[in-house]
């Protein structure tokens, strides 16, 4: 049990049998009556995000999460096959699990699984991946404005918006967090 006193980004909480890590609080302490914590908390089996009230110094549950190593190994049909490093065993996550995750994974990609008491909730990708551009349109001579972008296809199907002289067959490094152009790899 924590307080709501103590919660602070990152830390995961239990509430109405939901788990959801803390993204952002606010304490307010109004004109007149008790003290409120305003938390936004983003839900680790949904990733639907929103702010709760709780009173100063209400106890709620922390949850314990444990994240595993795993290698993205292939895909067949909507079931993605990862590898433990430790004991080589595999486990089956099917693409609800990964959600918007599956447009980063290339093979032998590592990456953490994150459980809460054996459920699967879903997967911690890198901050950036390397990815081979498949298919992009030639940059047009004269067509540089103050950063002129084109359309670029990865190797996973992912549509990323990169320089003019980015071409095809490069590799790029990718933003997991919002699907943005980083650099040259």
């Amino acid at each position: 049990m924590i307080s709501t006193n103590d919660l602070k980004n990152g830390i995961t909480i239990e509430v109405d049998g939901a788990i959801y890590v803390v993204m952002d609080t606010q304490h307010v302490k109004p004109g007149k009556g008790a003290a409120i914590v305003k938390a936004k908390l983003k839900n680790l089996r949904t990733g639907a995000i929103f702010e709760k009230t709780f009173n100063a110094g209400v106890k709620v549950a922390t949850a314990r999460i444990e994240k595993q190593l795993m290698q993205y190994l292939y895909v067949m049909g909507d079931t993605y096959y990862f590898m433990n490093m430790d004991n080589y065993e595999q486990l089956e996550l099917d693409k609800s699990i990964i959600l918007d995750g599956a447009k980063f994974l290339t093979e032998n990609l590592e990456v953490y699984i994150t459980t809460y008491e054996g459920e699967v909730l879903g997967i911690d990708l890198p901050d950036k991946v390397e990815l081979v551009v498949t298919h992009t349109e030639t940059a047009v001579k004269g067509n540089t404005t103050n950063n002129a972008l084109k359309d670029a296809e990865c190797e996973t199907g992912l549509v990323v918006r990169v320089p003019l002289f980015i071409e095809q067959g490069e590799k790029i490094l990718v933003s997991t967090s919002d699907g943005k152009y980083v650099s040259r790899a």
